[in-house]
């Protein structure tokens, strides 16, 4: 009798998941449920590919498989013809590029999901913030604008005023800003050289506002943001790229070297989210996404930002699913992410968790609170106990409704678990169309030089009227010289009277008839 109640409740933990992932368009199918520690072979968890625009988590403690799951929703959205952005801080996902070599283990676990397995390589795209090898990602001061790039410098109102007249000025006298060195000119012209200029055309800018901008952007600096503003502007538009035979790219962005950067990281995020929003147009309902982003190491943001920039991001991933664009945060704890992002995020993969304290415990508790309610699990209990390989699957169905949450043993990678060699990934950038495109170093004549040239000019013709009424100093000097020169000359009349010939014989003969 207890065989039969243990069969029943088998059949109906495989019709409830079957049944909650029925979907009519085109899905993922991420594993296979697990009920009572058993995987429940052919009990697909299956994702809507219309939903996968309605953002995403994976979270779970270290090693427990995030980056593998990571890796299982790129090749899937992939062979659909999605185009995926991964950002790998960890620098272990370049991978994709080539088939998985197959392991026992793997054949072990297809087997008891009830899945074929399938070796192969993705179409993979290396792209690089810093000097490392890969597609070169750049943008301009200008694309930025005045109001993300005073968020991003943790401005206060009055400095974020100073930087739209940087703008502004700018804008009118038709000077590009392209990196942080233009920017710096123009704050530096406006309180020095140009201090005359932009008193009248725009009011007075302090000094004091425009040393604490500058502070911030060398702070910025030393973490490598020359590097990333400048030309040549990376076009989102080459992000959406298909193959031939209709396979999305996975863009890798390597960002090994810059965990030690989180603010060169969030400035680039929320550049690129923003450019992504502008450029793409409004999707409506065409039942699949433009572009699905991972973000790795998710925290890297969101530790580092300031009230302004979380709020930005909070607009944008509101905002960017109408774009047809998903974006999914990958951490070690769902609490890394805040309460206003998390509420927006559709599909939740959480791996297990490890309760060490109380703390932990208490995390675990709220944790499992974010997940529907299943007669089938004791979540908080299910959290601490998944294998390797092994998470909890809440997703959203095609009518935007939970779907039933599913203890799931997800499938195996099909592209290789391990980072390229050096030889491959040469390979993999001599093939590329797009380093050759973006990796060419340009420094057109810009604000910087333009300034530069206006101030010598400025300085040439202050120097020339110097000169001038220096000149007409010494000419009035030398003219004052002549006539002194003429008037010490020139006699007194009574006294060449006096000391002419004339008078001195009159005078000797007075005195000559005087004497006789």
């Amino acid at each position: 009798m207890q065989i039969f109640k243990i069969m029943g409740r088998k059949e109906t933990f495989f019709n409830h998941i079957t049944e909650g992932n029925k979907t009519k368009g085109d899905f993922l199918t991420l594993g296979a449920a697990i009920l009572d520690g058993e995987t429940i072979k052919e009990a697909f968890v299956k994702v809507p590919l219309k939903t996968m625009n309605r953002h995403g988590l994976i979270a779970g403690a270290t090693g427990t498989g995030k980056t593998k799951t990571l890796q299982v929703l790129a090749e899937n959205l992939s062979d659909k013809g999605i185009p995926v952005l991964l950002m790998d801080i960890k620098g272990d996902l370049s991978g994709l590029a080539q088939p998985s070599p197959g392991h026992p283990k793997i054949d072990e676990r297809h087997e008891k999901i009830g899945l074929p397995f399938d070796a192969k390589k993705f179409p993979v795209e290396i792209m690089s913030l810093s000097e490392e090898d890969g597609v070169r990602l750049r943008a301009t001061v200008s694309e930025f604008g005045p109001v993300l790039l005073s968020r991003i410098l943790d401005l206060s109102q009055a400095q974020s005023g100073v930087v739209a007249v940087v703008f502004k000025y700018c804008d009118d006298n038709k000077l590009p800003l392209l990196d942080l060195k233009d920017f710096k000119k123009v704050l530096q012209y406006a309180t020095k050289q140009g201090k005359k200029e932009f008193d009248e055309e725009y009011g007075r800018i302090s000094t004091a506002s425009t040393g604490a901008i500058l502070r911030k952007v060398v702070e910025l600096e030393q973490q490598g943001a020359d590097l990333f503003f400048g030309e040549k502007s990376f076009d989102v538009e080459d992000l959406l790229r298909t193959t031939r035979d209709g396979r999305g790219y996975i863009n890798i962005i390597r960002l090994t070297d810059i965990q030690n950067r989180p603010k060169l990281f969030s400035t680039f995020m929320l550049s690129l989210l923003a450019e992504i929003y502008e450029t793409l147009p409004e999707q409506g309902d065409s039942g699949r996404p433009e572009l699905i982003m991972f973000i790795d190491e998710a925290h890297l943001i969101f530790n580092e930002a300031s009230k302004a920039l979380l709020s930005q991001i909070e607009s944008i991933v509101k905002l960017i699913r109408s774009k047809g664009v998903g974006l999914y945060f990958v951490t070690q704890n769902p609490t890394d992410v805040p309460e206003a992002v998390l509420s927006q995020l559709g599909l939740k993969v959480q791996h297990a968790l490890r309760a060490f304290t109380a703390k932990d415990r208490k995390a675990i508790k709220l944790t499992a609170q974010n997940y529907p309610d299943t007669e089938y699990y004791d979540t908080a209990s299910v959290l601490t106990s998944l294998g390797i390989g092994e998470a909890l699957v809440s997703a959203l169905d095609e009518k935007g409704r939970p779907t039933p949450l599913a203890a799931t043993m997800l499938r195996a990678p099909m592209s290789r678990m391990d980072v390229l060699s050096k030889q491959e990934l040469n390979a993999l950038y001599d093939e590329s169309r797009l380093v050759m495109k973006y990796n060419e170093d340009i420094d057109r004549e810009s604000a910087y030089e333009m300034l530069n040239e206006k101030i010598k000019k400025a300085e040439a013709l202050k120097a020339k009227e110097d000169a001038k009424v220096e000149r007409e100093k010494e000419s009035k000097s030398r003219s004052r010289s002549r006539t002194t020169s003429r008037r010490s000359t020139r006699q007194n009349p009574i006294v060449k009277v006096l000391t002419s010939a004339t008078f001195i014989r009159a005078v000797f003969g007075i005195l000559k008839k005087v004497m006789k």
